[in-house]
């Protein structure tokens, strides 16, 4: 199927999902649209906030103009896909465009935070299509094992460097730092 009718399809399952109960995504994979319900746990929602605010901060220096933000979709026409990163780092005038999702073209880096009921999309899908759309970065939050991975350097449509962290560390994230300390494990203890 081309991108142009998978988008039409994405397109027509978001309007669907405006009308259901809950909160829905939708993506485009390497086997097509999805149109998945999320429900992050608030350990989710707290990590996702508690990296996109130092983002932010170090942006406001680093990037002048850019931002850390949780919701838009990413799009490359050229690999076919659509995705909905945890967080994503972007130029702010990117959200008053028109459209449907950010050209990934603009995007300096994403990050996920690995649900417990679906890792291999973060893990293999995402780690698959994040370099293949030209994103320099990309950190994966595993709050079930308390490991962090950052991968960068996207070469042949895969990243050529992967530096692995635990819970705890200071993270390097590109010219960014990821202080993890305040990050919280699933499960009662956190």
């Amino acid at each position: 199927m081309d991108y142009a009718r998978m988008r039409a399809i994405a397109e027509d399952l978001g309007a669907y999902a405006e009308r259901l109960e809950g909160t829905w995504r939708v993506e485009i994979g390497p086997s097509g649209p999805v149109l998945a319900m999320t429900c992050p746990t608030k350990r989710h929602a707290g990590t996702v906030r508690r990296i996109r605010e130092q983002l932010d901060a170090q942006l406001l220096s680093a990037h002048a103009g850019h931002i850390c933000a949780n919701g838009p979709q990413i799009e490359s026409p050229a690999i076919g896909r659509i995705r909905r990163p945890d967080a994503v780092v972007i130029p702010e005038a990117a959200l008053d465009e028109e459209g449907l999702a950010v050209d990934a073209t603009q995007v300096l880096a994403t990050v996920e935070i690995v649900s417990p009921s679906n890792p291999i999309n973060d893990y293999a899908e995402k780690l698959a299509d994040y370099p293949a759309m030209g994103i320099p970065h990309y950190m994966i939050v595993d709050p079930r094992t308390g490991t962090i991975e950052v991968h960068s350097e996207p070469c042949g449509g895969r990243y050529s460097r992967k530096e692995p962290y635990i819970f705890g560390d200071s993270v390097p994230f590109g010219p960014w730092t990821v202080e993890t300390s305040e990050v919280r494990r699933y499960g009662k203890d956190g």
